[in-house]
């Protein structure tokens, strides 16, 4: 618990001092937001601002993980350090902001809109996932138990959902593909919901949050623990490391969002947004609760929704819109809603779901029990 305070305060103080001394050198270097011209005409006045923000959440993150190892380390020697499931996690995190920061420099350095074409940002977030999956499947700890598994999960590895069925070569094969589906949607899901001043921030510090209480829980049950409780333990590698990496991401975004909200002074860009998803994906598959997902991330499910639907009676109709705009929010901004308003009604919406979630995996436990 100590750890989870000392990672979570670092992070919080690391983003919410740097963030305003990354914008002032964002200005000096006039690296500034572009804005779609087919978007909401409101949105014109922000053109011009700092953006590439995600790059402070990152390095935030970083820092207080790393220090919060190094001090209980320096105060108890024989205390665990850095664990392989937190690792990864970081290395996806990382990875995916990395593609992110080459998308956002080609918007800003060719002064345009669009950074990366559809391709190579395919690829590379391919790259990304594809060696998370991989490395997911070893380094396995003392009882044997791997950062991933080979079964599919909804609050836990679901036994006839495995997808070696067929052979471990098979089912690397198969999880491989599944994890980047995961992390696809994610990253997607988190990337179209960063359309508006605050929204996905503030929606990332409760999914995280929800993450933390979980990690915490799992470690408490862990299967082997004197605390456990009979058929309702878990078999996650690291949880507790796992909390804190959740509760020092939530924290992080909590000192970026005093800077991010409306009207924004900075915004977390493609950096931010591709890191994100991708640190949500990771916890989803480390933590055993893939299909939970879809609850916990359930405002970003229901904007990438939107998108699929827009898209899709787009061309049915040969023409015709089901939204006035897609993703979802900027539908709302055409029907007269104030910026603030849909940003504070889709955290509503947002808490509701993380809500739902937890409900799920609390209430999983109790009839195990």
């Amino acid at each position: 618990m100590i750890a989870l305070l000392m990672g979570s305060g670092l992070a919080l103080l690391f983003s919410f001092l740097g963030t305003p001394l990354f914008i002032r050198f964002l200005v000096r270097k006039s690296y500034g937001q572009f804005i779609r011209d087919d978007g909401p005409t409101t949105h014109h006045t922000k053109r011009g601002t700092p953006t590439m923000g995600g790059t402070v959440v990152v390095l935030a993150v970083l820092a207080s993980y790393g220090i919060t190892h190094l001090v209980m380390w320096l105060m108890n020697p024989n205390s665990p350090g850095p664990t392989a499931s937190a690792v990864l996690l970081l290395f996806l995190m990382v990875g995916m902001g990395l593609v992110g920061f080459l998308d956002d420099f080609i918007k800003i350095s060719k002064q345009r809109s669009l950074g990366l074409n559809a391709k190579a940002k395919l690829v590379l977030q391919a790259a990304v996932g594809i060696i998370f999956a991989v490395l997911a499947l070893y380094f396995p700890d003392e009882n044997g138990v791997t950062p991933a598994s080979y079964q599919i999960s909804l609050v836990r590895d679901i036994p006839w959902l495995n997808l070696a069925f067929a052979g471990t070569v098979v089912g690397a094969i198969l999880f491989v593909l599944w994890s980047n589906l995961i992390i696809t949607a994610a990253t997607n899901g988190v990337n179209l919901t960063d359309g508006l001043d605050g929204l996905a921030a503030g929606a990332s510090i409760m999914v995280f949050g929800a993450y933390t209480l979980m990690g915490i829980w799992q470690s408490n049950q862990a299967c082997g623990s004197p605390r456990q409780a009979g058929a309702g333990c878990y078999t996650v590698r690291d949880p507790l490391d796992l909390a804190l990496l959740a509760a020092i991401l939530s924290a992080a975004l909590v000192g970026f969002l005093w800077w991010n909200t409306s009207p924004a002074k900075i915004f977390m860009g493609d950096t931010g947004s591709l890191a994100i998803g991708g640190a949500v994906a990771g916890f989803a598959i480390l933590s055993r609760t893939e299909l939970l997902l879809a609850f916990i991330g359930g405002l970003f499910v229901l904007i990438t929704l939107s998108v699929i639907i827009q898209v899709g009676y787009f061309k049915i109709t040969k023409g015709k819109r089901f939204f006035k705009m897609a993703p979802l929010q900027h539908h709302f901004e055409l029907k007269g809603w104030a910026e603030v308003t849909v940003v504070v009604r889709f955290w509503i919406l947002c808490g509701l779901f993380v809500a739902a979630g937890l409900g799920i995996f609390y209430a999983e436990w109790v009839v195990l029990l």
